[in-house]
């Protein structure tokens, strides 16, 4: 089971990806990452490293604390 935190951190990487416009197999393009993997970071399946959320969010155009402010609570 996903823990309240990832699935907050996917909403908010889902969230800004829609604002970009993009589909999930966009921003696995931009993040060098395979799509399946975007949908379940996204889901709140996958407890990704540090590493992927860099990938994650430079390809988003944003910083790391964008996505992690308030977290975990």
């Amino acid at each position: 089971m996903a823990s309240k935190e990832l699935k907050q951190l996917g909403n908010r990487i889902r969230e800004k990806r829609k604002a970009l416009g993009w589909t999930q197999e966009d921003l696995a393009a931009k993040a060098e990452i395979d799509r399946s993997y975007i949908g379940g970071v996204e889901r709140g399946e996958r407890n990704l490293t540090f590493t992927m959320l860099c990938q994650i969010s430079a390809a988003l155009g944003c910083d790391v604390a964008a996505l992690t402010k308030g977290l975990p609570r």
